[in-house]
């Protein structure tokens, strides 16, 4: 294995952990949101629930 071929590894294996990080971060950072909608989403299940005959 040469010089070439070690620093090419080395830049792919990099770049494929800032991606997945990245990706990781996106993913994190939409949690709250989701959870705040999940939340409403009950809460009208609960109030239209509750005017039913």
């Amino acid at each position: 294995m040469d010089w070439d071929a070690i620093v090419l590894s080395v830049l792919a294996v990099f770049g494929a952990v800032v991606l997945a990080l990245s990706q990781l971060h996106e993913v994190l950072g939409k949690v709250p949101a989701i959870i705040r909608a999940w939340h409403e989403i009950r809460r009208t299940w609960r109030e239209t629930g509750d005017d039913r005959p």
